[in-house]
């Protein structure tokens, strides 16, 4: 028989290790706390520019109300035929940018960012994010103006884009001259504004007869409703981004 003395060895070997265990717990908690209420804090960052029940953020493009053919259907932001473009009533210059968005066959939109009112229309002011169904359009043929190309310079990888009918999520990153377009979680494009790569293919595209094409640091956020086709928005929210990256 063993005496007491090895009897008890194990269990006091048993509790070292879990007091050991608990005291290693407690001493990785602070680790996790180091930026109380983060979550929180960057959720409040978000602006949001349509909900599904208002469409206040926005008027016309060089008006002052919504265009007749917007409209809110089923808590998504939505038009069927050619209608104006529409513009955020805030203008946004250092942003992070998203949106879900799906088109009906065939169609065509896009989203503009830092765009202004000084030409006669927006394209001509403000690079686009495009928004095509590329198999049921034209223009998705050709890369450089398929779904989230940075439209007729910069184009993103193929098979990316859902089909017709289908729910995109899309996110715009955009922060001093660089800029960033991510498709369902995925970066497809980014590009430097005024870099010598971005100059040069504004100078060899229909952009470049436009002087102040992709020039402003600041403008508005604005959805093309020229096109035939029958476009839905919803989630659309945004946040302020300040040009050194968050540590």
């Amino acid at each position: 028989m063993f005496s007491s003395r090895y009897r008890l060895a194990p269990l006091a070997l048993l509790m070292s290790f879990a007091m050991s265990a608990a005291g290693g717990q407690a001493a990785a908690k602070p680790a996790g706390k180091r930026v109380p209420g983060a979550k929180a804090a960057a959720q409040s960052d978000w602006k949001s520019l349509f909900n599904g029940t208002s469409t206040d953020a926005w008027r016309g493009f060089k008006m002052d109300k919504l265009p007749e053919g917007w409209r809110i259907a089923d808590g998504t932001l939505t038009k069927s035929k050619p209608v104006e473009d529409i513009v955020s009533k805030e203008e946004f210059g250092n942003f992070e940018l998203e949106f879900e968005w799906k088109l009906g066959k065939g169609g065509n939109s896009g989203v503009f960012y830092r765009a202004t009112e000084e030409e006669t229309k927006v394209y001509w002011s403000a690079t686009e994010y495009q928004l095509l169904d590329d198999a049921g359009h034209a223009d998705g043929k050709n890369a450089l103006t398929s779904a989230a190309s940075n439209y007729g310079l910069y184009a993103p990888p193929r098979g990316v884009v859902k089909a017709a009918d289908e729910w995109n999520s899309t996110r715009i990153v955009v922060r001093g001259t660089h800029a960033e377009h991510w498709l369902n979680g995925q970066k497809v494009v980014e590009y430097d504004y005024g870099s010598p790569d971005w100059t040069a293919k504004v100078k060899a595209s229909k952009f470049n007869d436009h002087p102040i094409y992709g020039k402003a640091t600041k403008g508005h956020v604005a959805f093309q409703g020229d096109h035939t086709g029958v476009l839905a928005l919803r989630n659309i929210r945004i946040r302020a981004l300040t040009l050194k990256e968050p540590q």
